[in-house]
């Protein structure tokens, strides 16, 4: 989901100082920018970071912008990040080229602010409102949070971008304890509350932007934990169990206690080429089946070595 609090994050490409030092000024207040002073050090910032906007000079030694623009849209991971020309040419056929690159626009030097901030805020917009556009298609109908389809794709997306980044991924699989018997004895219109005041109370502890819960699949629910070690990704886990336990939802049909109650399976990678993000997911889904043998209403966890 997008968050509305969140400041637009923006890449400047340019070698000269002084377009930086205008650009920031005029965009810093209302946006969260990163600089890049050559195309493959913003192709590697790209690669790495959630951008909304890159504003690419034309005109940079080694690698000008059109080739940055070309690479960038040959990315899976930046295909998708819309791309302002900053230039000092006017000539059609320059334009031209950089809009059968994918460009969205174009800002001419020297710099018109008004210009500037206007052509800014309408691609951040657009781009918004793509998103929420495209997210609709991967919301689940019954919880309205992220559906499989969501998850899969996000999963995809992020397990390439921690093998650029060398970082660390988490994934935690969930499941309602005994919600077969909770759905026989109560009902499946309770069973669909049920699962919606699950759903919602797990949403409300994911605070990152690189983070995401989605419906899994049934009772299942999945989160991943971009950037995070096995520590932070137990204490999620741990909020979540102590957060559902808390809630209180009678079940008295379940062995384990009076109310509705968790498992989780939690597993950690540090990914490297070769290796496949279904490793993390067949991982998550043996841990949390050792939670339910183990007792249920707990997590069970591990981490891969690199």
């Amino acid at each position: 989901m997008i968050c509305s609090e969140e400041k637009p994050n923006i890449l400047i490409v340019d070698d000269a100082s002084v377009n930086i030092h205008v650009l920031a000024k005029l965009l810093g207040e209302d946006y969260s920018l990163k600089i890049a002073k050559n195309g493959l050090a913003a192709l590697k910032i790209a690669s790495m970071e959630k951008l909304d906007l890159i504003l690419l000079d034309i005109m940079m030694p080694e690698m000008d912008g059109y080739e940055v623009c070309r690479q960038l849209k040959s990315d899976d991971i930046m295909k998708e990040i819309p791309v302002i020309f900053i230039t000092a040419k006017t000539e059609d056929k320059s334009e031209t080229q950089g809009l059968e690159l994918g460009a969205v626009d174009y800002i001419t030097k020297p710099f018109n602010p008004k210009i500037v901030k206007l052509r800014v805020k309408n691609q951040i917009q657009l781009k918004r409102q793509q998103d929420i556009l495209s997210q609709m298609s991967f919301i689940d109908g019954l919880t309205q949070i992220s559906n499989r389809r969501a998850f899969d794709e996000y999963l995809d997306r992020e397990w390439k971008r921690a093998i650029r980044k060398k970082s660390s991924i988490s994934m935690l699989l969930m499941d309602i304890d005994y919600f077969k018997n909770y759905n026989d004895n109560y009902g499946h219109i309770a069973g669909d509350d049920c699962l919606r005041k699950i759903a919602c109370e797990l949403l409300n502890i994911h605070r990152r932007p690189g983070d995401m819960f989605s419906r899994y699949g049934g009772e299942e629910f999945a989160s991943i934990l971009t950037d995070t070690d096995l520590d932070g990704a137990k204490h999620m886990a741990s909020k979540m169990l102590t957060r559902i336990s808390e809630l209180k939802i009678p079940h008295e049909f379940s062995p384990v206690t009076d109310h509705v109650t968790i498992s989780i399976g939690v597993a950690n990678f540090h990914p490297d080429q070769g290796m496949t993000h279904d490793q993390l997911i067949q991982n998550a889904d043996r841990l949390l089946y050792q939670a339910k043998d183990h007792g249920r209403n707990r997590m069970e966890y591990q981490e891969t070595p690199c």
